[in-house]
């Protein structure tokens, strides 16, 4: 596995609460917000955090802060990965995941419960299932909101961690050809990570059924980039060319007819079999989780990467909590 040389990246100064860097107090709402030079700075803190869990496990950077995980979505991923982070830094979580017990059952509006929240806790990770929640919750709270998926929106913090992963197992995103494949329409994950990419110079191919596709208003956002993109229905005609395959799941959850998910939710799927046709130097990823689009099968080729990425997510959000902090 390769990992970017330290050269590449900004130096970490884990030294006392650093008020004037550029990230503290600030939210994490959308990709839109981050430059290469931003990219270059996240990902020179995530590869010290990742020596520091690998060397250490746990330190005190962020002892005495706390971290409120409010969640109205299931999530298994994303909040373990952002409780992890917090407590491998030394910090405190409140974790907030079955919001039908709590205040908002009884009516509460958004605004009011991050207000609440932000009295208790130093940083509000937010997921919500609808668009623009994450940017509402941080128009009215005074501390620092962290997107972690509002709807079919943006999910910032996972397109950063696959950006970063792609960097530690190919070196660059320069020069590759990404493609994108499964539900392109409700997955916000691929929806960042396309407009994450569109920064650097690669080639976008989107493979998925017909009533998937990758929403317009994204492609015209990446071709306004001048990223060169294609969209396909067959993943054989692209594989052989493909350096970084991102394979999302089929969402049940947001088919109003069952039927419809039915038809398409087997259309494709990565086995030993059709990846013979790939390169022997590439990657395939996944957000996870997975529900029959790879198979286990592929589990133990090398070239699966999807949970050497789920690790490198602990480092990312390690690094995005310290900055919003103001401890990096």
């Amino acid at each position: 596995m390769h990992i970017p040389p330290a050269r590449r990246f900004s130096p970490y100064l884990p030294f006392g609460e650093n008020k004037e860097s550029a990230w503290y107090g600030k939210d994490i709402l959308t990709v839109k917000q981050f430059g290469v030079d931003d990219l270059n700075y996240i990902f020179g803190v995530a590869n010290e955090m990742r020596g520091m869990v690998k060397r250490v496990g746990t330190f005190d950077l962020l002892k005495g802060k706390i971290l409120a995980n409010l969640f109205y979505e299931p999530s298994t991923r994303t909040s373990s990965s952002f409780t992890s982070a917090m407590e491998r830094l030394g910090g405190s979580v409140i974790p907030i995941n079955e919001v039908k017990y709590s205040s908002v059952s009884k009516g509460e509006s958004l605004a009011d419960t991050v207000r609440t929240l932000e009295c208790y806790a130093d940083v509000i990770v937010l997921r919500h299932p609808e668009v623009g929640s994450a940017a509402l919750a941080a128009k009215y709270a005074r501390k620092p909101v962290i997107n972690a998926g509002d709807g079919i929106g943006e999910h910032p913090t996972q397109a950063l961690l696959d950006t970063f992963t792609i960097f530690a197992e190919l070196g660059s995103a320069d020069g590759l050809t990404v493609t994108m494949l499964g539900d392109l329409k409700y997955g916000r994950t691929v929806h960042s990570l396309a407009r994450l990419l569109s920064l650097f110079n690669v080639k976008i191919n989107y493979v998925s059924p017909d009533i998937l596709r990758m929403p317009q208003e994204v492609m015209d956002e990446v071709s306004e980039k001048g990223i060169p993109q294609q969209v396909c229905d067959r993943l054989e005609d692209v594989l052989p060319q493909t350096d970084v395959l991102y394979v999302t799941r089929v969402q049940k959850e947001r088919f109003e007819d069952p039927a419809n998910y039915e038809l398409v939710r087997h259309q494709f799927v990565v086995n030993p079999e059709i990846m013979k046709l790939a390169k022997s130097e590439m990657i395939v990823m996944h957000p996870l989780p997975r529900v029959g689009e790879i198979s286990m099968d592929f589990d133990e080729d090398p070239r699966a990467a999807y949970f050497r990425q789920m690790e490198y997510g602990l480092h990312v959000r390690m690094a995005l909590l310290a900055m919003v902090l103001g401890k990096a």
